[in-house]
């Protein structure tokens, strides 16, 4: 019996995360900008619009999604495609590749948390997945000074925030980004 009241509370929660239960916005609703790239509401996490493809055919991923902002920002802000344009927020994130070594399916360098090299503006920040979320969440640094980085992010859930801040530690000539979930951050190499 306990096993079928977990199953259909699951069942509740996947059905909800797909819906937009937030009355005071609408789904592809503009909430916020980064140099110019717009931020879209969502609604639920799980809530899919559609695919975004570039005029020129470039996957940009699926519409109001967290990789679909942090893609095309990269897109039309630093003109940069990823050789790879396909997979889930956490698959940014390559362990195979070292601190500071190119991670060549995103064309990025990729930083671990913590790393020797501090976080910038512009970094992606890649979080690890949760049971609620298996695919993880990647979003963008907006702001850093020496304690803090703040983060802009699309879909972080019907009432989340398009801005978000973590406390940034330097400790033994490492810098760490203070939450557990982010993996790391990646940079285009010529910023």
């Amino acid at each position: 019996m306990l096993i079928l009241i977990i199953v259909a509370v699951l069942s509740v929660v996947k059905i909800i995360s797909k819906q937009n239960i937030n009355s005071s916005y609408e789904i592809g609703q503009p909430i916020d900008s980064l140099n110019g790239v717009i931020v879209f509401y969502n609604g639920g996490v799980d809530h899919v619009s559609g695919r975004n493809l570039s005029e020129d055919g470039y996957n940009l991923g699926l519409k109001y999604q967290c990789v679909e902002f942090v893609k095309r920002y990269y897109y039309e802000y630093l003109n940069h495609k990823m050789p790879d344009s396909y997979g889930h927020a956490k698959s940014f994130f390559n362990e195979v590749y070292k601190d500071g070594e190119l991670n060549k399916e995103r064309n990025l360098i990729q930083y671990m948390n913590p790393s020797m090299e501090k976080p910038m503006v512009s970094d992606l920040v890649i979080f690890d997945g949760t049971l609620k979320n298996r695919y993880g969440h990647v979003a963008i640094v907006s702001g850093v000074t020496d304690n803090e980085v703040e983060i802009i992010q699309q879909n972080p859930g019907a009432f989340g925030k398009s801005r978000e801040t973590f406390i940034l530690l330097k400790e033994d000539g490492v810098w760490r980004i203070g939450n557990k979930r982010i993996m790391g951050w990646l940079r285009k190499g010529d910023l």
